[in-house]
């Protein structure tokens, strides 16, 4: 597998910078070609309040301000895009970001998207865009922290391997990541009481298969208290080897408006500190 097609989320946010410089390297390393993709959520909204009696319609004033907010979002993502030397094109939508960015999905290898930040994000109950592309696009979805500058994701990835399908998928789906990268540590946690899913020797099988496709990898095994969840001791372990890039499934589900996540997941999306490739 390789990545010709990365999808990027383009917006007026302070991290978008972030995001699309590592959107540009990821592109421009693998000859991928790069889509921005920037929404009004004008679709949505006039949907919206046209389903109620009390819904407002946008007044015609606010129409050039929202189309101008989605044009200056694409003129800042292609004068990254420019000068990282990437092939690249930029796309507007009058649908909202999850909607978009779902169906632009279908069409793309990896999605670039930003963690949530919670000054930002709005309220608990309202539907968060990682979460959502996560389990909804069928593409692994690279995270990029909104603390931090992170230019550069080939020194040393962190795969967190349990052995379960979302694990499985997000190890296939980084395939061309952990190639490019010096070096790989496959992190198994408390093993033992999964024999049956991790065989006689924990992690050597998956190491087995990433060695195949030519990923310089180490097995760790990890066995954390009772006290410390999975989340945070996966987060420990990322921050004591130094890593830039780490790769993990996303575990959950969607229900009625409220997605509910695992709780490693939830962990890992609230508090990581490098770059997150997760896949569902």
């Amino acid at each position: 597998m390789t990545y010709k097609n990365v999808l990027v989320h383009a917006d007026l946010s302070p991290h978008a910078t972030n995001r699309y410089d590592l959107a540009c390297q990821v592109a421009y390393s693998h000859e991928a070609h790069l889509v921005g993709a920037a929404f009004t959520g004008l679709n949505t909204e006039y949907y919206r309040n046209a389903a109620y009696a009390y819904g407002a319609m946008i007044p015609q004033v606010d129409l050039p301000f929202i189309k101008d907010n989605c044009e200056k979002a694409l003129t800042s993502f292609a004068g990254k895009a420019h000068i990282s030397g990437a092939s690249y094109e930029g796309r507007s939508s009058d649908d909202d970001a999850e909607t978009g960015l779902v169906l632009q999905a279908r069409y793309a290898d990896l999605v670039v998207l930003s963690q949530n930040d919670p000054d930002l994000s709005g309220p608990d109950w309202l539907p968060k865009l990682p979460e959502h592309i996560c389990l909804h696009s069928g593409r692994p979805v690279l995270l990029v922290p909104y603390a931090g500058h992170y230019a550069r994701i080939d020194q040393h990835a962190l795969v967190a391997w349990d052995g379960s399908r979302a694990a499985t998928r997000a190890v296939t789906d980084a395939l061309p990541l952990l190639r490019r990268s010096q070096r790989v540590t496959l992190a198994v946690f408390n093993a033992q009481p999964h024999n049956g899913v991790h065989g006689e020797q924990p992690g050597a099988d998956i190491a087995l298969y990433l060695a195949r496709h030519g990923v310089k990898v180490e097995v760790s095994q990890q066995t954390t208290p009772p006290e410390l969840d999975i989340g945070n001791a996966l987060l420990s372990l990322a921050a004591d080897l130094g890593v830039d890039l780490l790769v993990m499934g996303a575990y959950g589900h969607q229900r009625w408006r409220e997605i509910v996540l695992g709780g490693v997941t939830r962990r890992v999306l609230q508090s990581m500190t490098v770059p997150v490739l997760m896949a569902h």
